[in-house]
């Protein structure tokens, strides 16, 4: 089979995104100016450098209470930063939840019943039982073609690891079982983690 995105593909589904998989989660939590928090996971994300080490996200919706864009967004264009929650597979109602569309005031921390701690390099919560966090200074917001398409970027200035997922020195993803996003309504979780050397000449 081949299609073409712009005379499309003829299935039932959009397999776009079931073709780019798994996908790493990005449970983005953001503080407005007016001090609400938000909480909302993507799957367009992911780290993109080492030194500074960076990260980012894309916002692929609006909201009707928002302009051409999501509360994850709107919030991070007033305050400049942001926290990358990493989503484990025991959290994946709780994540879900907060997919929902809810109005700007509602704080999902609360709504999905999770504790919130707060961020020690920028004015944000994270999620406090979360197996790591980072904390993020946006440091760009470029919009991509299509109405609601923004990526954001954002540099890590402080990192969050759970005690419980280092062992002998290294954060071990086999502790809690990240969670990762597949095409339409599907998810995987990581349980099987092997090593390659890479080539040396």
């Amino acid at each position: 089979m081949f299609y073409e995105p712009e005379t499309g593909h003829g299935l039932p589904h959009n397999p776009f995104s079931a073709i780019v998989a798994p996908r790493p989660i990005g449970w983005i939590s953001t503080r407005g100016a007016d001090g609400g928090d938000n909480l909302a996971p993507y799957s367009f994300f992911n780290a993109v450098a080492y030194d500074p080490p960076q990260v980012m996200f894309a916002s692929t919706s609006a909201k009707g209470d928002r302009i051409g864009t999501k509360d994850s967004v709107s919030n991070i264009r007033e305050t400049g930063v942001f926290a990358v929650n990493i989503v484990e597979y025991a959290m994946r109602d709780a994540m879900n939840r907060t997919s929902g569309p809810w109005p700007r005031d509602v704080d999902e921390f609360a709504d999905a019943g999770l504790e919130k701690d707060a961020c020690r390099t920028i004015d944000c919560a994270f999620v406090a039982a979360a197996p790591a966090a980072l904390e993020c200074k946006m440091t760009q917001i470029v919009q991509l073609d299509g109405a609601a398409n923004f990526v954001v970027f954002g540099t890590v200035t402080g990192v969050h690891l759970r005690d419980d997922c280092i062992v002998d020195g290294r954060f071990d993803v086999t502790r809690f079982t990240p969670l990762a996003r597949l095409g339409y309504s599907d998810y995987t979780a990581v349980r099987e983690v092997f090593s390659i050397k890479r080539p040396t000449d």
